[in-house]
């Protein structure tokens, strides 16, 4: 295999090309501000759409400075739980009746006579 390697360059070398008759986009500095006070300065692309918050390296949610849009809420989806997935499926008359039958599997296991409910 070292036969066959390229002499002269290694692994992740610098580009053969060069930075002739490349133009780099124009740029406009963006300024974000924390709740914390920290002031974050970004450069952007002019084509580029500008977010209206940016995250601060304190983890808080950083404002754009200036004429920016204000950020749109999301609205939060409650979380699913176990019974609203199960509701989906079945009936409360349904969960009713398999509820009996597994009881009545139950106690049967159990031994007990089918029909006679024990109290506490």
């Amino acid at each position: 295999m070292a036969e066959r390697s390229l002499r002269g360059s290694r692994l992740g070398a610098l580009s053969m090309e060069t930075d002739e008759n490349v133009v780099p986009s124009e740029r406009q500095i963006t300024t974000y501000l924390c709740p914390q006070g920290h002031k974050i300065e970004l450069p952007f692309s002019i084509e580029a759409e500008i977010p209206p918050v940016w995250e601060c390296r304190c983890g808080e949610e950083a404002k754009l400075v200036g004429d920016g849009p204000e950020p749109e809420v999301k609205a939060v989806k409650p979380a699913r739980t176990h019974w609203d997935m199960l509701l989906e499926r079945r009936s409360i008359p349904e969960l009713e009746e398999l509820l009996e039958e597994r009881l009545t599997l139950l106690r049967a296991s159990r031994g007990e006579k089918p029909g006679k409910k024990k109290t506490a």
